[in-house]
């Protein structure tokens, strides 16, 4: 056991060691693992028909009483905006409804230990010590900030996005709801670059996060992909977790 961490190193079998045993081990509800992948498919609708609205990048041709390209664009990207705060309330609902994996207290880095082990799994992702990393069954501390930073980043995007959506009709349920925002922030065009400058969190984030989840299937071998289908994971025999135990 490393000293000083509380968590065995993370080594593989060789050839004179036997391999390890796994434990299948439930984790997420359903409806986490739906919300997961309607908000996922929901952002990259929201990004590719954003970006089309803000910059057109093809045009039809004819005249344009024959075509509603633009109008089409938009009916999609509100109701991808639509869809992504309903998996937003449900999450919401779940952070109290759901278990130690997926209340409230699992989305922040509440213990001391914990921003000990944050340095250690920044540490663990830039291979400096990758064996002195700790191991969690649900969230480590630096998934807990980099997704709730997220949560809020999509609040942002929602509350700014009806806001402008709310300019198309003055005195209508989304203006009169999000009509404060435009006069806080500097005007309809600073919303809208905000608006447009922060849909790029979600650019940069979206294949670091596939990368690292690929990245943890590959090297510890304990199904963390494929348990936003099935809602588990296993568990290595032998190994120590730090939130097995209900403390996180």
């Amino acid at each position: 056991m490393t000293a000083g961490t509380g968590a065995p190193p993370r080594k593989g079998p060789t050839a004179t060691e036997p391999a390890p045993t796994y434990r299948w081990y439930y984790i997420w509800h359903w409806p986490i693992r739906a919300m997961h992948w309607l908000a996922a498919g929901s952002i990259v609708t929201l990004v590719v028909t954003g970006f089309y609205i803000g910059q057109p990048y093809f045009m039809t041709g004819g005249e344009a009483s024959t075509h509603f390209l633009m109008g089409r664009v938009r009916f999609i990207h509100f109701t991808a905006a639509g869809v992504l705060v309903a998996t937003g309330i449900v999450r919401v609902y779940w952070l109290f409804a759901g278990n130690r994996f997926e209340r409230w207290k699992a989305l922040f880095p509440v213990r001391r230990k914990d921003w000990v082990h944050l340095v250690q799994q920044v540490k663990y992702y830039l291979l400096i010590h990758p064996e002195r990393a700790p191991h969690y069954l649900g969230h480590n501390p630096l998934q807990q900030i980099s997704y709730t930073a997220l949560y809020g980043i999509a609040f942002v995007q929602a509350v700014t996005g009806f806001a402008l959506y709310g300019l198309s009709n003055p005195g209508g349920f989304a203006n009169s709801l999000f009509g404060w925002v435009d006069p806080l922030l500097g005007g309809a065009q600073v919303v809208r670059f905000w608006h447009h400058v922060i849909s790029w969190v979600f650019v940069i984030f979206f294949p670091i996060h596939v990368y690292l989840a690929i990245r943890a299937d590959v090297t510890e071998r304990e199904a963390s992909i494929s348990s936003m289908v099935s809602g588990g994971r296993f568990r290595r025999a032998g190994l120590y977790y730090e939130d097995e135990d209900g403390g996180a």
